[in-house]
């Protein structure tokens, strides 16, 4: 009975643990049976053989061998069973109850505590380490983790795993009581990414009309819906192309276009932004109010007019849709920005050309078929024979009309000869101006170029005249040629000396201040002094074998390498070469501090070939210095470091000073003398006045003393 309430007391407190295992059970029982195993199996065969009759001693020598194995064996049955039953009731019981929100709450906050002093202590160690070795430190940290698998090899790998999470039973119902198998949906393929991008792009609340790409894509297709317009219904007028078979297409081509033009005044119009007094406007109110004010949006009204009703009268007739080219401004306005977005926008003004002259022949085969249909199709020479193919042949009746190539047969009628005079005046007029537009455009693109020729013909005349030699003409040929090609201008300042000074100074950031923020020189100096030095760089270019600066010249100039090599040679010849310095290198920054002589250069520095060097004149960093002391202070300091770095000190040689027995008399001090002066000065006789009169009194009477000694 004690046994049994001890157990039940064991198990009382242990089944409270929250981590309460198998194996604690385990100890709890062996615990519970280990100090009593012996009497209690004493105390079973002492019951047994008191009911037999039998003493308790000759019960033990009787059957000593197999009675103990078999109440052994009975026993681990019997203990085995309850260590079983008690894991199972233990577990269920620990699951089952129901905990307090406060020993929950402590259970999580020292759950955290424990995880934060082990990552404190993790990192002390890790901290520890790394100052006592720090290279061993380095070496024992964790490697970085291995890069991701390649797309394909990734999706490759997955494949059965997926193959295997597809395999889901069928879906099952019952009809009657049978069973019937739904067959599963298929499984749709994943998105692509480009379809994502579109489903997760919002619209913008305001459109940037110089900026924004979108809009430029817009504008091409409302562009393509208005040429629509203007190309087809002068065709469909004129020739007889609309049919009843194919009215369906042409009519769904036709209200395509007008749900463009409707898209565009309703959605893309009044978003777009607007400058008022200065600022960007982007308010939705503001923007629409100022689209609604535009004569735009009345021409856009207009050209949306329903002309279509009548079509009840006349049919489907392609000249009641001539409201619609007067949505011009779009084209203009797309026309301005593809000459801002594009790189080489002249070549998009030669297209724009050509298409204006394809469209004067085009309106005027148009007018020649009709002229032809209305005097009689092959009624006469002049008018169109109704072979082949209608718009191929009246077009070319119009270039050679238009560009007056002669050939055609004369007109008979008068009709015919009014429309030929008409052809003709117009065909002058309209093919000169064709011309002289593309003339414009083509000397636009080529202005560069032909101011290059024009520069480099005046050098070539200039150095004719006076007689200049060979060589030297050919290494300023090369050096025009090579700028021109590298380049593309001779002279960069004069392309941004157009911009504002804050535009400049953007452009110069983007270019240079990778190269100049590497310089030692101006490093830890005023980052607005440093911009301001970008904008006073100059390009120069400099021919293989030029010399950049010779040893003792005075040094006006830094030089900063941006394309190209230049060497530092020496020797009798000037052959030697000492260093290679590469681009991106800064040479001669010294002579821009230095001064009293000590700015000469102290090297010979040529270019290996065609060197593109920045530079920077001492002047200019002199006039940006005034404004900056501080970096004025800190470059000198700097310059008269590296000037001094460099240079060994003086050996001091030994010298042997001469002793002197007797020490020479010490001068008079300063202050006495001055002393002597003021009272002298101020007539005041003082002691030290008496002084010296005495004193140049014994030295006048010793002076007479040794002259009058050799005369006696």
């Amino acid at each position: 009975m004690l046994a049994k309430q001890q157990l039940l007391f064991h198990l009382g407190t242990t089944k409270h643990k929250k981590n309460f295992t198998s194996e604690d059970s385990y100890k709890l029982w062996m615990r519970f049976l280990r100090p009593n195993r012996g009497g209690a199996v004493s105390s079973v065969r002492g019951r047994r053989g008191a009911a037999e009759g039998r003493p308790e001693g000759l019960v033990h020598s009787g059957r000593a061998a197999g009675g103990r194995r078999r109440v052994r064996q009975a026993f681990r049955r019997l203990l085995n069973f309850l260590f079983s039953f008690s894991c199972h009731i233990l577990s269920s019981s620990c699951r089952m109850r129901p905990q307090s929100a406060t020993s929950i709450g402590s259970v999580v906050v020292q759950e955290r505590l424990n995880e934060l002093v082990s990552l404190f202590k993790g990192r002390t160690e890790r901290q520890k380490d790394r100052l006592l070795d720090p290279d061993e430190s380095e070496e024992e940290t964790p490697p970085a983790p291995p890069p991701p698998p390649p797309p394909g090899e990734g999706k490759k790998e997955d494949t059965p795993a997926a193959a295997e999470e597809e395999e889901v039973e069928p879906f099952q119902i019952e009809i009657l009581g049978h069973p019937l198998k739904l067959p599963q949906l298929p499984k749709l393929p994943p998105m692509p990414d480009w379809l994502r991008a579109i489903l997760d792009y919002r619209f913008p609340s305001s459109i940037d009309p110089f900026t924004d790409l979108i809009y430029v894509i817009w504008l091409f297709c409302v562009v393509a819906a208005w040429n629509w317009n203007v190309w087809l219904i002068p065709v469909r007028w004129a020739f007889p192309y609309q049919t009843s078979e194919n009215i369906h297409l042409w009519l769904l081509a036709d209200y395509t276009c007008d749900f463009i033009y409707i898209l565009d005044m309703v959605i893309f119009q009044p978003r777009l932004q607007f400058v008022r007094g200065g600022d960007i406007v982007c308010d939705k109110k503001d923007m629409r109010e100022n689209y609604m004010t535009t004569e735009r949006f009345k021409m856009d009204v207009i050209s949306l007019f329903p002309m279509e009703i009548f079509y009840v009268f006349t049919g489907v007739n392609s000249l009641l849709r001539f409201p619609r080219l007067l949505k011009y401004m779009v084209f203009f306005e797309f026309n301005d920005r593809m000459e801002a977005v594009m790189k080489k926008a002249y070549i998009y003004r030669v297209i724009r050309t050509s298409t204006y002259l394809l469209y004067s022949l085009h309106i005027n085969a148009c007018l020649f078929y009709w002229g032809s249909d209305y005097e009689g199709l092959g009624s006469t020479k002049w008018v169109y024979d109704g072979k082949g193919n209608a718009y191929i042949r009246c077009y070319y009746f119009a270039v050679k009309t238009l560009i007056t190539i002669g050939g055609l047969p004369d007109p008979t009628t008068v009709f015919e000869i009014c429309f030929q005079l008409i052809n003709y005046f117009v065909g002058v007029f309209a093919f000169s101006i064709m011309i002289g537009q593309m003339r414009d455009v083509v000397g636009a693109a080529t202005a560069g170029e032909n101011y290059y020729r024009a520069c480099m013909d005046s050098t070539v005349k200039y150095m004719n005249s006076y007689n200049i030699p060979r060589e030297v003409q050919n290494r300023i040929k090369t050096w025009y040629d090579y700028t021109w090609k590298s380049q593309g201008m001779l002279d960069e300042q004069e392309l941004l000396v157009q911009l504002p000074a804050k535009m400049r100074l953007d452009i110069a950031v983007d270019v240079n201040y990778s190269i100049v923020s590497k310089v030692a020189l101006f490093q830890g100096c005023d980052r607005q002094m440093v911009f301001d030095l970008l904008t006073r760089l100059k390009s120069v270019v400099y021919l293989p074998g030029d010399f950049v600066c010779k040893k003792g010249e005075i040094g006006r100039e830094m030089y900063i390498i941006k394309q190209g090599e230049v060497q530092v040679v020496g020797g009798p010849d000037l052959q030697t070469v000492f260093v290679t310095i590469r681009a991106g290198s800064v040479f001669g920054e010294i002579s821009l501090l230095a001064g009293g002589g000590g700015n000469r250069r102290t090297a010979n520095v040529k270019a290996h070939g065609f060197a593109n060097l920045f530079i920077l004149d001492k002047k200019d960093l002199a006039e940006i210095l005034v404004h900056y002391p501080e970096s004025q202070k800190l470059l000198r300091k700097k310059a008269k470091t590296m000037l001094t770095k460099d240079k060994k000190p003086e050996e001091k040689r030994p010298s042997k000073a001469t002793v002197e027995v007797i020490p020479p008399r010490p001068d008079t001090p300063k202050l006495f003398k001055a002393a002597l002066k003021v009272t002298e000065q101020a007539g005041i006789e003082g002691t030290f006045a008496k002084l010296k009169k005495a004193y140049r009194a014994s030295e006048s009477a010793g002076e007479h003393a040794e002259v009058r000694r050799p005369s006696t």
